[in-house]
């Protein structure tokens, strides 16, 4: 006996989901329809095509693009609806065609049909009972506690002079003494080909982002317009300019709202799974796959603690 509880898998089954759904806009009650579809004026039941006396609808072309998903994201977007129908056409022969056979009499045919149905009921239950929970309020719940837990800290603005030798160094913070334009000669003689040409602007940085010289050197300046020494690091010899100081702030709502919105469908994903798994008993009478299973989820249980105590 077992129950199923690792987080890895979930996190795969819901990828599985996602994947095979259409895609979701910016928050779940906001679900664009499939770029393939038709237009939302266009009803599910409107009548597109016929083979024979079987009808293609909307729905239909809807439905084969949620299946077909990764190979419509490989063709352009006028071309996705008429490869659907070409798709649907071809389905509709040949099913035809099975049918004449017998082949829909077979039990596998019986077992195969049972699993596309359970497959289409939780597809179903997941956007309706799982996605449709991740909305826009409980989105910005998960923002607001973020910011509320924030812990701001001191940041600088600065730019950096790199060069190879202390002597190069030492000449670059004379010209600089005597009014020499710091972004200028960094353009000019800076060997880090990152922040050269910006004039060795390097933006906002915290501590722990740069290595432990430069940092120090960097977090020292007291005042904008302050030069350092020259200070050396494994990458050579710098000579770095403060332009600002600030305290960090959270970043906006928009700017990790996709973010948060992951965090809070795996959540709910999680939540809904242990709860429909509660007085489950599974039991996986194949000893070989019941073993892998079991060290499956042997090795996620250490990290899972570990991400729970971070959160």
């Amino acid at each position: 006996m077992m129950k199923l509880s690792s987080r890895l898998l979930r996190t795969i089954c819901l990828a599985a989901l996602l994947g095979a759904a259409p895609a979701i806009g910016s928050f779940a009650q906001e679900a664009p329809a499939p770029e393939a579809a038709a237009p939302a004026a266009v009803a599910p039941e409107t009548v597109i095509a016929t083979v024979g006396d079987d009808e293609i609808t909307e729905g239909d072309l809807s439905f084969a693009a949620e299946d077909l998903a990764q190979d419509l994201g490989q063709m352009p977007a006028e071309e996705r609806r008429a490869f659907l129908l070409r798709v649907l056409i071809d389905m509709k022969v040949m099913a035809g065609a099975a049918e004449k056979a017998g082949m829909d009499q077979t039990e596998l045919f019986a077992q195969r049909l049972n699993y596309l149905k359970e497959r289409a009921l939780r597809r179903a239950y997941f956007a309706d009972a799982i996605a449709g929970q991740v909305t826009e309020e409980a989105v910005r719940a998960d923002y607001d506690k973020f910011v509320a837990e924030f812990q701001s800290q001191e940041e600088v603005r600065a730019r950096h002079i790199l060069v190879e030798t202390k002597e190069e160094a030492d000449a670059i913070k004379a010209e600089l003494d005597a009014g020499g334009d710091f972004a200028a000669i960094a353009k000019e003689k800076s060997i880090d080909p990152g922040s050269g040409a910006n004039g060795g602007d390097l933006g906002f940085f915290a501590q722990g982002m740069m290595v432990p010289e430069f940092e120090t050197a960097a977090f020292a300046l007291a005042n904008p317009g302050d030069v350092s020494a020259p200070v050396q690091s494994q990458f050579g010899w710098h000579i770095i300019k403060l332009e600002e100081k600030r305290q960090s702030a959270p970043p906006t709502f928009e700017q990790v709202a996709p973010q948060i919105q992951q965090q809070v469908l795996m959540r709910v994903f999680n939540e809904k799974v242990e709860e429909l798994m509660a007085g489950v008993t599974v039991n996986v009478t194949d000893p070989e796959l019941k073993a892998t299973m079991d060290a499956q989820d042997a090795a996620q249980a250490t990290p899972a603690e570990g991400e729970a105590a971070q959160q």
